[in-house]
């Protein structure tokens, strides 16, 4: 009784090699996407996100600085708006009569 059998043994090599070959073809087609999509990525112009978060933080920081302008320009304008004590008479210099 025969315990291998030949044509089972070259069915598995066989097998076993298309296996391989699929994997590898596999691996190239997520390669050959994988650099279409960086370069479409690259053609859109993209930001990339640490440029973005800087950005967004020098953004928060100048709202912050106007918003803290605004604040004392609103103070200073209502203060400026509030009626100022009038001089009294005796307090204003008077001119002379003397003029050459």
């Amino acid at each position: 009784m025969q315990t291998r059998n030949p044509f089972l043994d070259e069915f598995s090599k066989l097998a076993t090699s298309a296996a391989g070959v699929a994997q590898g073809v596999g691996e190239e087609a997520r390669a050959f996407w994988r650099s279409q999509m960086e370069r479409m990525v690259l053609d859109m112009d993209l930001v990339r996100r640490d440029e973005f978060d800087a950005v967004k933080d020098l953004a928060a920081a100048a709202r912050a600085e106007a918003d803290s302008l605004k604040a004392r320009l609103d103070a200073l304008e209502a203060s400026m708006q509030t009626p100022a004590k009038a001089p009294s008479k005796a307090a204003t210099p008077k001119k002379s009569a003397k003029s050459s």
